[in-house]
């Protein structure tokens, strides 16, 4: 499988990898089977990234008439559809492959394309059913669909506690056998749709295989709806509460739109809530410099002198105020550059950054920039610099995109590691942009450990998606 992407000059080629397939561990209970908060999150998705996941199949390019005669690319009936009846567009994408595949098949039949959504179509119904022949077509199909989930079955939900069909939350049902119990409005729905443990198992292995995903550690998520920015690591989301914060640590190149749930399906850690090197003043009256998720205490006035800080520079706070940090080593007067220092040999040219008396080499300008925010570079001798014993090299910070243009591949950074991520597909789901990729040299890269691969693929003999209709 080949996939070209077309950036402002350059191409590039993910190579597919030999990937276990997702579906092995995706968890399905059949009685909760999305949320409403997912179901109805139409922010989830912008138009232009609608479009961009299209790109997997014929429908990149498919126009055809809407539902009032208009010729429209499918991509724009899916988002009008979605708008206009607040669903999330990733619902009715996953509507569209399980029903008839329509999202990633390169040659879709017009069968395919006239019932889309299998609208209208039940198990024992011909398609050339005089009755229904004012549904078919791809535009009715997606505009129908959406108008009967959000406008009937929703509203009835709302209303009654049921749908038509008697499948409510709470209202216990066999369905093929099983005893299904419906925990929300979404799962009442999809059973409605359709009534099948198959279709709806095979509804969530989409979904999953498509917009469940961990994010790497380092990642940082805005929320689409009310715009806060959260840092996930190590599987815990930390909200950023000031801009002072997020400019003392973070790029903005790096940041990636997800939905509210995406981000509430992490749990809540400690907030980041002061800009990096700040330096806090205990109700004991110890000064901390504050060093990424560490505070150091100062020894003695001297020490904070001796760094070149002023009292006027500390801010008193509370001791709650502190107990997001962990408590690192003591700053004492033989301390250099407890915040870190980047010092350029001035005859080599050579930078270094220079933290708890060791020198990390950096191996890129990229490197360089992704770690040096707001810092100055400071021009030193080399006899300056031979004091400090070379440590390892430093490396770009966790979350960042890095490629090189002798290379196909495409890598995440995560715990200093890298791992390669794995195809187009993969790459979009996670919500990455082209233009947040750095683009550096070979050795910049190697020097990161090699991770797992990232992926969002599955083998297509485990995806079971043949249509249940």
């Amino acid at each position: 499988m080949k996939y070209l992407i077309s950036l402002v000059i350059f191409s590039i080629f993910f190579a597919p990898l030999s990937v276990m397939a997702a579906s092995e561990t995706s968890f399905y209970n059949p009685n909760d089977l999305l949320s409403d908060a997912e179901m109805m999150d139409v922010y989830a998705m912008s138009k232009d990234e609608l479009e961009s996941f299209l790109k997997r199949g014929a429908l990149s390019t498919f126009v055809t008439e809407d539902v009032f005669g208009v010729r429209t690319k499918a991509s724009d009936i899916i988002w009008q559809a979605a708008t206009q009846f607040q669903l999330n567009p990733k619902f009715l994408l996953v509507l569209l492959q399980r029903e008839q595949s329509l999202v990633e098949d390169d040659a879709p039949s017009q069968n395919q394309l006239d019932w889309a959504m299998g609208y209208s179509v039940c198990d024992d119904c011909s398609k050339s059913d005089p009755r229904i022949q004012k549904f078919k077509g791809f535009g009715r199909q997606v505009y129908y669909a959406a108008q009967r989930i959000r406008e009937n079955y929703l509203v009835t939900l709302e209303q009654t506690g049921k749908t038509e069909t008697g499948i409510g939350p709470g209202i216990e049902r066999f369905i093929d056998g099983v005893l299904v119990k419906p925990v929300n409005h979404v799962t009442s729905a999809l059973y409605t749709y359709t009534p099948h443990l198959a279709g709806n198992r095979n509804f969530v292995k989409i979904w999953d295989r498509w917009f469940s995903r961990v994010y790497p550690s380092g990642s940082l998520l805005q929320d689409s709806k009310t715009g806060g920015i959260w840092l996930i690591k190590n599987n815990i989301r930390r909200p950023i509460q000031s801009r002072a914060a997020f400019h003392s640590r973070f790029n903005d190149r790096q940041v990636i739109q997800a939905s509210t749930e995406e981000i509430e399906s992490y749990p809540l850690g400690n907030p980041i809530t002061f800009p990096n090197y700040s330096l806090l003043r205990s109700p004991k009256g110890t000064v901390y410099l504050l060093v990424d998720d560490e505070k150091r205490g100062f020894t003695s006035a001297e020490a904070l002198r001796a760094l070149g800080f002023t009292q006027d520079e500390v801010e008193d706070v509370d001791w709650e105020d502190l107990e997001a940090f962990t408590e690192g080593e003591p700053i004492t007067t033989q301390v250099t550059y407890p915040q870190g220092a980047y010092l350029q040999n001035k005859e080599t040219g050579g930078i270094f950054f220079v933290q708890n008396g060791s020198k990390h080499p950096i191996f890129s300008r990229e490197i360089l920039k992704a770690n040096n925010i707001g810092s100055s570079i400071v021009l030193v001798s080399p006899t300056d610099l031979e004091a400090y014993p070379t440590a390892d090299p430093l490396l770009f910070p966790d979350g960042t995109l890095v490629a090189t243009q002798s290379s196909p591949d495409v890598f995440v950074i995560e715990h200093g590691k890298r791992r390669q991520i794995a195809d187009e597909a993969s790459f979009l789901a996670y919500g990455w942009k082209w233009n947040q990729i750095v683009w550096t040299t070979e050795r910049a890269i190697v020097i990161h450990q090699e991770g797992d691969p990232l992926t969002t693929t599955v083998l297509e003999q485990d995806l079971e998606l043949a249509s249940t209709l």
